[in-house]
């Protein structure tokens, strides 16, 4: 785990804790949200980013230089999850049992790594890492000129830790030594990659890695990517790196800054390839 969080950015996880058949209704559940009636996903749709659940398609829209070949609803599942009634009926009880079992697996994660940079087991935790969760589910349809778009754009995580988990279509790949790697689905497996907010506090420690999804003729290919982030969160809490990783030979490499800080301005500058971290370096 430490040699590809340091250099992959990438790894897949087996024998996680996470139920197959947990994972299996959770792509399910988000087959059966995007496959209902326009009219009773209407009432989730919005570009209001601050609603628990959100429902559109390009978040960023106005901002990215071209759109993605996708749709997506969110919703913010820790510290403060909606309540039950307001979540999608269709997938109303899987979300919440998917949920509670990435944030345990999140917290084994976030243990494993803090082993891994040479401190204390419940160092991140410590940190309020492992505290928010927003659950992310993409619906990509069957695109008949995938050459001429994307499904997902080139991007950095602007969270801490993703896991993720998509379906047997795959089409997500991983930017290494300058060439796009796929990375083919295992079953029973889930990917996990680092954020670029745990690259700011490791001091480039660990590495965020850009990574894209192709558009594809076959569909619908179904993910769900959990995002260990408190982004929108009303704290002023200031994250940087971490003391015990710092040194005259290791300096600190960036500046502080709040989650919410860091998430708008990544918003503001939408899916354009370009990672924030640039901006907060000192």
């Amino acid at each position: 785990m430490r040699r590809a969080s340091e250099t992959l950015g990438f790894f897949q996880v087996v024998n996680h804790g996470v139920p197959a058949a947990a994972m299996e209704e959770m792509k399910e559940g988000v087959r059966r949200f995007y496959e209902q009636d326009d009219e009773a996903k209407k009432a989730f749709y919005t570009r209001d980013v601050t609603r628990k659940v959100v429902y559109n398609s390009n978040f960023d829209l106005y901002t990215a230089a071209v759109a993605n070949w996708r749709d997506t609803f969110f919703c913010y599942m820790a510290p403060s999850p909606p309540s039950p009634e307001e979540l999608p009926e269709v997938c109303r009880d899987i979300l919440m049992d998917y949920s509670k079992q990435v944030m345990s697996l999140g917290g084994l994660l976030f243990e494993l790594l803090s082993e891994s940079l040479g401190l204390r087991l419940d160092r991140l935790r410590e940190m309020d890492c492992a505290e928010g969760l927003v659950v992310i589910c993409h619906y990509y349809p069957a695109c008949p000129r995938p050459e001429l778009t994307m499904g997902t754009s080139k991007h950095s995580d602007n969270d801490f830790l993703t896991v993720f988990l998509h379906d047997h279509i795959g089409g997500l790949q991983v930017l290494h030594d300058n060439r796009w790697v796929d990375v083919p689905p295992v079953p029973g497996a889930l990917v996990v990659n680092v954020g670029d907010l745990l690259q700011l506090i490791t001091n480039d420690k660990f590495k965020s890695v850009e990574h894209r999804v192709l558009a594809n003729p076959v569909g619908p290919r179904i993910s769900v990517a959990c995002f260990f982030s408190t982004s929108f969160q009303p704290s002023s809490k200031l994250f940087g790196p971490i003391r015990e990783l710092l040194s005259e030979d290791n300096p600190p490499i960036y500046r502080e800054t709040t989650v919410r800080d860091y998430l708008a301005y990544f918003k503001e500058h939408g899916l354009d390839g370009t990672s924030p971290l640039r901006h907060f370096k000192l």
